[in-house]
């Protein structure tokens, strides 16, 4: 919550993206309780015209997380993702948990979710120019688990994809102000790239080189 303050500054009134979730009005609900503790006022956005509304009335936005397919499906259908880029272009600060990181990449292609419903397209918002990975965890030895670990499945994304990946342990984020980016909290941030191994950057590392790719809006 100090991060979020600390983004915010003089900014108060924030609209809560809850499309992530099924109940959307528990979701929301639970958003306004909290962030208003903190003095801010906020709106829930709904998929419809008040969701518009709402997103140019807001000084900031935070997506909340939960299915980054239903998220994106739901944003794309009430096109709600081109005002949340458009607001960002224009000044509004924009945050995102779990899914709601996931749809600041170019694509969701390197999301965790089952894809419990299907967009029209897997094109999310490209407010950064990399992939995020959110709730990142390393392969773990000793385990009777068959399956791909992390590094295995964004190793196969990177055999059809170019655009690199960054893996967001729990504890941490990336914050984005202008050109310059970097990695803030508890824990280190892995980055993912075809052609050469895993690199870890801890807390206060710039990320900016991953920048250069692509443009911001």
């Amino acid at each position: 919550m100090d991060e979020i303050l600390d983004i915010l500054g003089q900014r108060r009134k924030l609209a809560f993206i809850p499309f992530a979730l099924f109940d959307r009005d528990a979701y929301g609900a639970k958003a306004q309780q909290r962030f208003e503790r903190e003095g801010l006022v906020v709106r829930t956005v709904t998929a419809d015209d008040a969701g518009l509304e709402t997103l140019d009335w807001a000084e900031a936005a935070f997506v909340g997380g939960g299915n980054t397919f239903r998220l994106l499906k739901t944003l794309r259908d009430a096109y709600l993702h081109k005002k949340l880029r458009q607001r960002v272009s224009q000044g509004m600060v924009y945050m995102g948990a779990s899914a709601g990181a996931n749809i600041a990449s170019p694509t969701i292609r390197t999301t965790n979710d089952m894809p419990i419903v299907e967009p029209d397209s897997l094109d999310a918002i490209a407010l950064v120019p990399f992939q995020i990975n959110p709730h990142y965890v390393e392969p773990r030895g000793h385990t009777t688990h068959m399956g791909e670990t992390r590094d295995q499945r964004l190793a196969e994304y990177l055999e059809e994809n170019s655009t690199a990946v960054v893996g967001i342990r729990e504890g941490g984020w990336i914050r984005v102000v202008g050109q310059r980016a970097t990695i803030g909290g508890t824990q280190a941030a892995r980055i993912f790239r075809r052609d050469s191994g895993p690199e870890d950057r801890t807390p206060g590392a710039d990320l900016s080189d991953l920048l250069v790719v692509g443009n911001l809006p």
